[in-house]
C-alpha cells in the first residue's frame, strides 16, 4: 500500500498522514521488541553460563547470577510491554482501517442511488465517486481474489452482486435507449462460470403512474467461462460463451418461455488477452472491478440473489 499511496498522497493527505503515522509508531515498536528479544537472549545465556555447577558458588559470580536475574526479569517485562503496545497499534491500525472503508462505502451508495448508479452523473458526481473508489482501492483487504475462480476451490467472489455505479460506456450507452430503460445489472459468480445480467423494463412503462402500470420486464444474460491470469492475484481472465434474451414479466403476467439465445464461437485468448478484469476491492458486501476491454470500472455491492 505504501507506493499506492504515495501515488495518491495529493487526494488524500490527510488519510495518508494518519495512516503513516500509525505505521511509523507500529514499525518503531517492531524494532523495539527485536531488541528486547536480543537483550534478553543474551542476558539469558550469561546466566545460564554462570549457573553452571563448576563456577555457580564461586562469590564473586553469585552477585552477578542475582543481577543477571534481574536484568532477565526487567527484559522480559519490557518485552511483554512492548508486545502490548504493537498490538494496541496494529488493533487501532486496523480499526481504522474498517471505520474508513464503512464510511467510503456509505458514500459509494448514496453516490449511486442519487445519480442512478451512474446513468445520470454530473462531471462533479462522477470525480467525486472517482475519488470515492480510489480511497476504497488503497483500503483493499484482499489479496487473492482469483482464489477459486476455477471452481476448485472457495472462491471470495462467489455469489451475487448488483452494480450500484459504473462509468463503462458500454454501459452507459444503454440508458440512451427511447424503447427501454435499464432494470438491476447483476454479476453472478459460479465458478468458473460468470454471468453477466441486465433487466430491461419498456420506457413507456416509466411514464404510467404505478397503480396503472402493467409490469412488463425483459432479462438479457451474458454467460462467460473464467481463467486465471498466472502472475496476477487479482486479475481474472473471461470467454464469453453464449447470450441469452428471455421475458420474465409481460403485462403484469408471469411467464416461462424459453430464452431466445446463441452460443458465441470460443476464441483462444492468449494468457495477456484482452479479456480479463482486475479485482481492485473486495470484502463481504462489496465488489470493484476495472475491466481491460473496452474499459470502465463497475462497483457491485453483495445481494442474497438474482431474482427479477
Amino acid at each position: 500500500r505504501k507506493v499506492t499511496q504515495a501515488g495518491h498522497k495529493e487526494l488524500y493527505p490527510a488519510c495518508f498522514s494518519s495512516q503513516h503515522k500509525l505505521y511509523r509508531q507500529t514499525m518503531m515498536n517492531f524494532a523495539k521488541i527485536s531488541r528486547l528479544v536480543i537483550l534478553a537472549c543474551l542476558v539469558s545465556q550469561v546466566r545460564a553460563f554462570i549457573a553452571r555447577p563448576s563456577i555457580s558458588h564461586h562469590p564473586s559470580l553469585m552477585t552477578l547470577q542475582q543481577s543477571s536475574g534481574d536484568a532477565t526479569d526487567d527484559a522480559l517485562k519490557a518485552f511483554g510491554n512492548a508486545t502490548k503496545d504493537v498490538m494496541d497499534d496494529v488493533s487501532e491500525f486496523l480499526d481504522k482501517d474498517r471505520q474508513e472503508r464503512e464510511a467510503l462505502k456509505q458514500t459509494m451508495l448514496q453516490l449511486g442511488a442519487s445519480y442512478d448508479r451512474g446513468f445520470g452523473a454530473s462531471p462533479k458526481a462522477r470525480k467525486d465517486a472517482e475519488s470515492t473508489i480510489v480511497a476504497l482501492e488503497l483500503l483493499n483487504p484482499e489479496t487473492w481474489a482469483a482464489k477459486g475462480i476455477l471452481g476448485n476451490e472457495t472462491s471470495p467472489l462467489a455469489g451475487s452482486w448488483r452494480m450500484v455505479w459504473t462509468n463503462a460506456q458500454d454501459v452507459l450507452i444503454l440508458g440512451a435507449s427511447p424503447i427501454a430503460t435499464i432494470g438491476a445489472i447483476y454479476q453472478v459468480f459460479e465458478p468458473p462460470v460468470v454471468t453477466n445480467i441486465i433487466d430491461f423494463i419498456p420506457r413507456a412503462q416509466a411514464l404510467l403512474p404505478p397503480s396503472l402500470a402493467m409490469n412488463t420486464q425483459v432479462r438479457a444474460e451474458v454467460t462467460t467461462r473464467a481463467s486465471i491470469r498466472p502472475n496476477y492475484l487479482n486479475r481474472i481472465g473471461l470467454d464469453f460463451e453464449k447470450v441469452a434474451v428471455k421475458p420474465i414479466e409481460i403485462l403484469g403476467q408471469k411467464v416461462s418461455l424459453p430464452p431466445l439465445g446463441f452460443d458465441l464461437p470460443r476464441i483462444s485468448f492468449p494468457e495477456d488477452g484482452p479479456g480479463y478484469f482486475d479485482t481492485t476491492y473486495l470484502d463481504e458486501e462489496m465488489l470493484i472491478i476495472r475491466q481491460n476491454a473496452p474499459g470502465g470500472l463497475f462497483v457491485l455491492a453483495k445481494v442474497p440473489d438474482n431474482d427479477p
